[in-house]
């Protein structure tokens, strides 16, 4: 059977394989973080990058030698299952599989999942002696039999890989005793360059941001309730608790919120909670589609306390040094969190009240002069694990006589 030849401009590219279309500013602040460690380093690296909007990729990242790959049905593919996926890899110099993409919720649904096709994908890229880095990426969760299957098998095509938490670096063993040991990294987004202060004044100025009046903290909510929260929080529960907790941080802190929301599809909860709220003329919102993650990080670093629930609007305001609370509504913010040791101020949602969450933030508010002081050696440390994988991947992009893959 003839083989597909390779995709046009993309031989020797390396491909980076992620969740980029543009809707999760964390995702974006990944592939953002991602090309300024590696484009430093490797200036003469070209990357490729699948996605189901190409002209976000092509715009977001102008200033790095990037080429989009369209993961459309007229390109013979149902988002990352088809014929361009496939391509890429196969044109690869080397295949980086970063952010936190392989799990097995929805495995055969390739419109929602990655790991059940890139278990096919990567193995097949191995045998044709393509190089597959994991790079800072989270691992799981996987609770069935088929999708600890299919982690198994992408974590045996690695040649290395590098986990952002110790609960990958655990998972990883579990699931590969007899392999290489995994190589502790930490989330790309932590190096993501905030935008200009002017932009950031700009935005502050046209949304009429409540920074310049009073010292502000930050909301941002999400989704979740129904996914890894079922039986724990509901969305009825929810709202009303958030927005009593805003208007009591407003009333007995003097501060004003802005709720900022990170992906679009947290956008109804973050409604209902906008609507529960009393205090409306010192409560303002903004969201990632009016702005872009290099904004939203600017916006973080103003805050005086943030308080999340999106892994990466706590990795964003700590990548900036902004002290965080974080509710637990996912493994990976337990993870985040004890990897910049910030135990205390985890909240779980168990028996979650709205006095518990509020004594949380105004513990976290109190303290935040110290909180930010300790964060700036933890945060610079975890910035230096991120970038520190760089150098791994010198034996495949650094040899200028070798053209093309490196063979195993």
């Amino acid at each position: 059977m003839m083989r597909p030849p390779p995709m046009p401009g993309l031989r020797g590219a390396v491909c980076i394989m992620g969740n980029f279309s543009g809707r999760n500013a964390g995702d974006a602040a990944i592939l953002g973080g991602l090309l300024e460690d590696v484009h430093r380093r490797f200036p003469g690296a070209s990357f490729s990058v699948p996605t189901i909007n190409p002209g976000f990729v092509r715009r977001q990242y102008a200033e790095f030698p990037v080429r989009p790959v369209a993961l459309l049905p007229w390109n013979l593919s149902v988002k990352i299952l088809g014929l361009p996926v496939w391509r890429a890899v196969r044109a690869a110099r080397l295949v980086l599989v970063t952010d936190a993409i392989l799990f097995d919720r929805k495995l055969l649904n390739p419109l929602y999942n990655y790991l059940w096709t890139l278990s096919w994908v990567l193995p097949a890229a191995r045998r044709r002696g393509v190089p597959i880095v994991l790079y800072n990426v989270s691992l799981g969760p996987v609770r069935t039999p088929l999708g600890r299957r299919c982690l198994r098998r992408v974590l045996e095509s690695a040649d290395l890989v590098i986990v952002r938490d110790d609960e990958s670096a655990d998972l990883c063993r579990q699931l590969c005793p007899a392999g290489e040991a995994p190589v502790r990294g930490a989330d790309c987004a932590l190096n993501v360059r905030p935008a200009d202060p002017r932009r950031v004044d700009a935005l502050i100025a046209e949304k009429r941001l409540g920074f310049c009046a009073r010292p502000v903290i930050t909301f941002n909510v999400n989704s979740y309730l129904d996914v890894f929260l079922r039986g724990q929080a509901t969305a009825d529960a929810f709202a009303p608790l958030m927005a009593e907790v805003m208007d009591r941080a407003i009333a007995e802190l003097d501060v004003n919120a802005v709720v900022v929301t990170t992906q679009p599809m947290d956008g109804a909860i973050t409604r209902r909670v906008l609507a529960a709220a009393r205090r409306h003329d010192r409560i303002s919102a903004i969201a990632n589609g009016e702005c872009d993650y290099r904004d939203i990080a600017g916006l973080l670093g103003r805050a005086e306390l943030h308080v999340g629930m999106r892994t990466h609007s706590l990795i964003l305001a700590a990548a900036m040094g902004t002290p965080v609370v974080g509710l637990l509504c996912t493994p990976k913010n337990r993870g985040f969190l004890m990897s910049i040791r910030q135990h205390e101020r985890m909240v779980d949602f168990e028996g979650l009240t709205a006095n518990r969450l509020f004594e949380a933030v105004r513990d976290a508010w109190r303290e935040r002069v110290r909180l930010r002081e300790e964060l700036g050696p933890i945060i610079a440390e975890q910035k230096a694990l991120a970038r520190a994988g760089v150098e791994r991947l010198r034996p495949y992009l650094e040899p200028a006589d070798r053209e093309g893959s490196v063979r195993r």
